[in-house]
């Protein structure tokens, strides 16, 4: 694909995503870029949510990941099932209750300030590790099949990537972005339905053929319980995807804030009940693309690129036709930035509430507070960016959620702590002992297979740092008086 074409269609995408930006951030106030005005429709939400839920890193790395693991991920999508019923029935219940902007501040009406300063810490480390990563990915694919023909350095690329989420979030921030989310989403779920047409073309099969013959693949197999060492063995995947959504969707401020711009805590349920659906569909869409992009490539003789995320950019942009490139371009861009976007959003309203105390400051402090906070959160983004480049060597996918694995895991024993125990917590000594538990898992994690007949420690990461935090929080308590 022409380089010139690539930046004419990254020119007309970010042209209509700022007219949109344009349009919803009309009269915004500070409160808007927070809340939305709790005005935004749960069925608008719910299919935003979709592109910001996945992320680039689903878009190229999952289809990519089938080569090694096979369908083994959708074992994680199915805990998702759970997580998120948990999610419906506990957690937003609870933020709606409390009218919670910062769903953080929950932690300091249950215990005190340094437990919410604490949770809010590792949303904002956790968060950004994350986003950061997914970015890279959408950064990485723009400098391969455009700005590399044109001798521009990555950090060039990056630099203008992030100038252009900023561009169009800085005024309207989560108002916007539910409308731009849901706009994305649209070019994200279109690019994986017409790879999957394309390639069944190609291959001269029918639909019905093309499920025998991925069916019948070396890469189909989902369920694994044969060996429970490995980390694809189901229950680690399953119960690993329970917390993993409860923990990175449940108990982060991004994709928490877009909820907590519905209505009411029924059209949120709502929202959250469809995107549930929605997200099982499109992952098997997923998983169903990258066994075809493997079985087209043995076909056709091409050789598997070192890195498997590049299979799916090699693919659409040089062997599956005009359409096919256009469409993985748009969806590639549409599945990072709907993500990121969302993500500096949520970032700079969780620093500006949960740090600097927006709630009695005159409407012009906290329009410079919050743009200062914006541009600051770009940067790191740049730097975080340029850094994990440079060190990965792997697939994102797995990245992502071992950063989460940590990260988030004190987030989750803070918040089950509070939720099912009546015991106290106070003082500095809350956030010294949820910096311990990561580092026990580390230390656990990387000697699990020595220590436990070659057991190896998977997505239950994120499970066993929660319950050493539950357990360090359980011994620096106290009960409540009567």
């Amino acid at each position: 694909m022409s380089p010139y074409l690539v930046l004419t269609i990254i020119l007309i995408y970010f042209a209509a995503l700022i007219l949109i930006s344009v349009i919803t951030s009309k009269g915004a106030t500070t409160d808007t870029f927070f809340t939305a005005n709790r005005q935004s429709p749960w069925y608008l939400v719910a299919f935003g949510m979709i592109g910001s839920s996945l992320s680039g890193i689903t878009f190229v790395s999952l289809p990519g990941s089938v080569g090694k693991v096979g369908f083994s991920y959708f074992q994680v999508v199915l805990g998702y099932i759970i997580g998120y019923a948990v999610i419906m029935t506990v957690l937003m219940p609870l933020y709606y209750r409390l009218n919670l902007v910062s769903i953080y501040t929950y932690l300091e009406q249950r215990f005190d300030s340094w437990s919410y300063k604490t949770g809010a810490f590792f949303f904002l480390l956790s968060r950004t590790m994350g986003s950061s990563l997914r970015l890279c990915l959408s950064a990485t694919v723009l400098q391969l099949f455009l700005f590399d023909a044109w001798n521009v350095p990555f950090y060039v690329t990056v630099t203008i990537t992030i100038f252009l989420i900023w561009i169009y979030t800085f005024k309207g921030g989560i108002k916007t972005i539910v409308w731009t989310d849901a706009f994305q989403t649209i070019f994200l779920v279109s690019a994986v339905v017409i790879s999957v047409y394309l390639i069944t073309q190609r291959l001269g099969l029918s639909f019905g053929d093309m499920v025998r013959t991925v069916s019948n693949s070396d890469y189909s197999k989902i369920f694994f319980f044969d060996d429970p060492n490995s980390t694809l063995f189901f229950p680690k995947q399953f119960f690993g995807g329970a917390f993993i959504a409860i923990a990175m969707t449940g108990l982060d401020q991004d994709l928490m804030q877009k909820n907590l711009t519905c209505k009411n805590l029924g059209e949120a349920q709502k929202n959250m009940f469809w995107l549930t659906f929605s997200l099982v569909i499109v992952n098997f869409l997923f998983l169903t693309l990258g066994a075809l992009l493997y079985i087209y490539s043995t076909m056709e003789g091409i050789p598997l690129p070192a890195v498997s995320d590049e299979l799916y950019p090699r693919l659409a942009l040089n062997n599956f036709g005009l359409l096919a490139g256009i469409f993985f371009l748009l969806g590639i861009i549409a599945s990072s930035y709907a993500s990121a976007d969302s993500a500096l959003a949520s970032l700079t309203t969780s620093f500006c509430i949960d740090f600097l105390d927006f709630k009695n400051k005159p409407e012009n402090i906290k329009r410079r507070q919050k743009n200062f906070v914006h541009v600051g959160f770009s940067a790191l983004f740049l730097v975080i960016i340029l850094i994990s480049k440079e060190l990965n060597q792997g697939s994102l996918i797995n990245t992502v959620l071992i950063v989460a694995g940590y990260t988030y895991g004190p987030l989750l024993g803070l918040f089950t702590f509070g939720l099912f125990t009546k015991r106290n917590l106070k003082g500095v000594i809350v956030p010294v002992v949820c910096l311990i538990p990561p580092l026990l898992s580390f230390w656990i994690t990387s000697n699990s297979a020595e220590w436990f007949s070659g057991y190896k420690i998977g997505n239950e990461l994120l499970i066993l740092n929660g319950a050493l935090t539950f357990g360090a929080l359980w011994v620096v308590s106290t009960k409540q008086k009567n």
